[in-house]
């Protein structure tokens, strides 16, 4: 037997909608838990319908932290703002010899609190003073402009229409008057010392790299990772959109469009690109329910309009559960390959409601009790029928490999590749290909034409000598 694990932490990941909360209730129950927020808009109070809080009867009483717990005039936290808040409040819940739990879908977080790093970015934001840039505010391709100017390396790399990734690489050079390229590569160098001080091992013996940098988890956790086919977790959220409605979606969107217009009659700039402001169901429902508001609208506009902000929220919601579960194959799972932890996760199917307790609820009670006893855990893949195929890294993280950034434009499609990746795969795709052969046909029928119109004209002068020819023989 294997000794017990020294200040465990259990985590549970997944797409939005896969029921996370519920199995981080039952765990904390099981084991004498206390359960973490880590969903980046569930930590603003109110709004329990457009962030998606468990309610409180489903709590059952365990005790949950790091939710509700900013108003709507504060922005998100940074990540190492996050981080720190989250620290505390697991030791607080290991003094009383209790479970930390931690559970959400803002995986960012979750990795961040998982495993050790430098979180030099977001610490130089969140301690510096919160003097307004206005250049911040200008459109996307004037900061590129100043990014290009101050940070090349980072202008690069990002998509010219990424805005929120130019602008905040350019918000932490205003901020910390560094490049964040440089603040990027001194943070590999420390979270490379820490693992040179904590594994004093030569450099060949050294496990756990991933992208050229080493990665160390800050306590033994188990992870678990609720999944559900596309096709029925698709099907689960357009129903639980439906349900939002119902639940008061509409009444949250006016709360925060009444605070905003409040805010801005004050002359405070609100950045609706961050924070609550970026919460699904807002702005997909803001025209609808202004011209319900308004009274203008005639009952056939006020269904076109409700209709179309439904379905568009139904995509944004899909569309956000499919990057959840990217984040987690391609960079939790790198990550984790890195640190030689690849052991300690195990998906869950949550494909079929109907059998929820005998593929979630009891795997994970039976594996949540091994691992706090000290037991030998079971290998992840025969815990699921899709572990094989999901359990392993679906590519390798390019954010770590600086040597593969490297920003090219397709001449004949437009498109803007900032990887090697991307270029790579859209010059392998069809629509790339067809625009090609469309390119080369019209290359084609061009040159034909030109070569036309030189046989014609070489026609018109052999026939204006002819002529000559013909009256110079007449003369003659």
């Amino acid at each position: 037997m294997l000794r017990p694990p020294q200040k465990p932490l259990v985590a549970i990941i997944g797409a939005t909608g896969t029921g996370k909360s519920e199995l981080a209730v039952e765990i904390a129950r099981r084991f004498n838990g206390e359960i973490i927020n880590g969903d980046a808009m569930q930590l603003y109070h109110g709004l329990p319908v457009i962030t998606n809080k468990i309610p409180e009867v489903e709590q059952k009483g365990i005790p949950h932290h790091l939710l509700g717990c900013i108003g709507l005039e504060q922005e998100t936290w940074t990540v190492g703002k996050f981080v720190d808040k989250a620290l505390g409040v697991i030791e607080e819940i290991r003094s009383r010899n209790q479970l930390p739990v931690l559970v959400g879908g803002t995986h960012y977080y979750t990795q961040s609190l998982l495993f050790h790093d430098i979180l030099a970015d977001d610490t130089a934001l969140s301690s510096s003073n919160n003097q307004h840039f206005p250049i911040l505010d200008e459109p996307t391709d004037v900061i590129l402009t100043k990014l290009q100017e101050v940070d090349p390396i980072m202008a690069e790399r990002w998509h010219p229409t990424d805005r929120q990734k130019i602008r905040r690489s350019l918000e932490l050079f205003l901020k910390t008057g560094k490049p964040a390229s440089k603040i990027y590569e001194e943070q590999a160098i420390r979270r490379q010392a820490v693992v040179d001080a904590d594994n004093p091992a030569d450099d060949g013996e050294r496990e756990g790299k991933s992208g050229g940098l080493t990665m160390t988890m800050r306590f033994p956790a188990l992870i678990f990772w609720i999944h559900a086919s596309r096709e029925a977790l698709c099907k689960r959220l357009d129903g639980r959109i439906l349900k939002m409605l119902e639940n008061g979606l509409l009444e949250e969107v006016s709360t925060l469009s009444i605070f905003r217009e409040g805010q801005e009659a004050k002359g405070f700039a609100v950045d609706q690109t961050r924070g609550i402001w970026v919460s699904i169901g807002y702005k997909e429902f803001l025209a609808y329910r202004t011209a319900l508001a308004s009274g203008a609208a005639d009952a056939q506009e006020l269904a076109r309009l409700k209709e179309a902000a439904v379905a568009h929220t139904q995509a944004a919601t899909r569309q956000y559960a499919n990057r959840q579960v990217k984040w987690i194959r391609i960079k939790l799972m790198n990550a984790l390959a890195g640190a030689g932890q690849t052991t300690n996760i195990f998906l869950l199917d949550g494909t079929d409601l109907a059998i929820w307790d005998e593929r979630v609820i009891s795997p994970a009670m039976g594996i949540t009790e091994k691992f706090l006893n000290g037991d030998s855990l079971p290998p992840p893949v025969d815990v699921s029928d899709i572990a094989t195929e999901l359990l392993k890294p679906k590519s390798e993280d390019l954010s770590q490999r600086r040597d593969l950034w490297g920003k090219k434009t397709c001449e004949v499609c437009g498109i803007v590749g900032t990887t090697v990746n991307d270029w790579e795969q859209h010059i392998k795709s069809r629509a790339h290909r067809r625009a090609v052969a469309i390119k080369e046909k019209k290359k084609v029928k061009e040159q034909m034409r030109e070569r036309g119109l030189k046989m014609d004209a070489q026609k018109e002068v052999i026939d204006v000598l002819e002529n000559h020819l013909d009256l110079f023989a007449e003369e003659q």
